[in-house]
C-alpha cells in the first residue's frame, strides 16, 4: 500500500501535493468542528491523535529500541508539543472561524523565523503579521471570542515549539518513525483528558468512524503528501505554498459549515499570509534546496 501510494504521489507535481495536504488538513478540521455539538474539542482531538497514531504505527512500523535515553526524552517532548498544539487549535476553532485561527496560529512559525534570523527583512515580515494579529484581536474585532483568539495564539507558540523539536527529531529518528511514535505519545497523553471531558460517548461507533475520518484527513494523509512533496520541492518554496493555508481554511470552512468573515478579518488574514510567504520566499537558500 505504501509503495502504491508513493507511486501515485510521484505522478503529481510537488506543488499539487502541498496544496492537497492543506486541503486535506482543513477538511479534517471542518469535519472535526461539525462534530463539536456531539463531542467537544478535547474529545475530538483525542480521537484524532489516537486513531492517527494507530494508522501511522501500522504504516511506518517504527522501531522503538536502539536509542539513548536523550532520544526518548526528545520523543516525549515532541509528542506532548504535538498534543498541546492540536488541543489548543481545536479549542480555538470551537470559538472563532477556522481561517482566522489558522492565520493567528502562523504567528508561532514567524516568531521562530525572527528568533533565528539576523536580517531586518524578517523583522519586517513579523511586524506585518503582528498588524494582522492586532486587527484580529478582540479589542479591534468585536465578533471574535477573546478565548478563541488566546487559544489560537497559544497554539502558535506550541507550533513554534513543534518546529524547533521537529528539526531535532529529524536528525534522530528515521523517516516517519518519529512522527508515528510521537503521535502515539500525544494520543496517550490526551486520552484521559478526552474521557474526562466527554466520557465514553466519544467512543460510540458512529463517532469513532467519523473520528477516523478526521485522523486520516488531518494527520495521516497530509503527512504522506508533505513528505512526498519535500523530496522534490525546495523548503522555501514549500513555505510559500504553506502561506495559502489560512485562505484554504476559510474557503473550506465556508463551504463545509457556512463560516463567514468580515472585511477586516479578510484584510488581517491577507496580511498574515503575505508575511508568511515573504519570510519563506526570502529565506537564504540552503545547498540542498538548489
Amino acid at each position: 500500500m505504501v509503495r502504491f501510494l508513493s507511486s501515485c504521489f510521484a505522478l503529481l507535481p510537488a506543488p499539487f501535493l502541498v496544496i492537497g495536504s492543506m486541503v486535506s488538513i482543513q477538511m479534517g478540521a471542518t469535519l472535526a468542528k461539525s462534530l463539536f455539538s456531539q463531542v467537544g474539542p478535547l474529545g475530538i482531538v483525542s480521537l484524532r491523535l489516537g486513531l492517527a497514531a494507530m494508522v501511522l504505527m501500522v504504516w511506518q512500523r517504527p522501531k522503538l529500541r536502539g536509542h539513548p535515553p536523550a532520544d526518548y526524552r526528545l520523543l516525549m517532548a515532541f509528542g506532548l508539543a504535538l498534543a498541546l498544539m492540536n488541543s489548543l487549535f481545536y479549542l480555538s476553532i470551537a470559538r472563532i472561524p477556522t481561517g482566522v485561527a489558522v492565520a493567528i496560529e502562523f504567528s508561532g512559525p514567524l516568531l521562530v523565523a525572527l528568533l533565528h534570523s539576523r536580517r531586518w527583512l524578517d523583522g519586517l515580515w513579523v511586524a506585518l503579521a503582528a498588524v494582522g494579529v492586532v486587527l484580529l484581536s478582540p479589542l479591534r474585532t468585536e465578533n471574535l471570542d477573546p478565548w478563541g483568539v488566546a487559544f489560537a495564539l497559544l497554539a502558535g507558540v506550541a507550533w513554534g515549539l513543534y518546529i524547533v523539536l521537529s528539526a531535532r527529531m529529524g536528525r534522530v529518528f528515521r523517516g516517519g518513525e518519529g512522527l508515528a511514535l510521537s503521535m502515539t505519545v500525544g494520543g496517550l497523553a490526551l486520552l484521559p483528558l478526552g474521557l474526562a471531558a466527554e466520557g465514553w460517548a466519544m467512543l460510540a461507533p458512529p463517532i469513532l468512524i467519523l473520528g477516523l475520518g478526521v485522523a486520516v484527513l488531518a494527520s495521516a494523509l497530509p503527512y504522506s503528501l508533505e513528505m512526498a512533496a519535500l523530496r522534490r520541492l525546495p523548503v522555501h518554496v514549500f513555505g510559500v505554498l504553506l502561506s495559502l493555508e489560512p485562505a484554504i481554511a476559510s474557503v473550506i470552512s465556508f463551504w463545509g459549515i457556512g463560516e463567514t468573515l468580515t472585511p477586516q478579518m479578510m484584510v488581517a488574514i491577507l496580511l498574515i499570509m503575505v508575511a508568511a510567504a515573504g519570510v519563506s520566499f526570502f529565506q537564504p537558500k540552503r545547498p540542498e534546496d538548489t
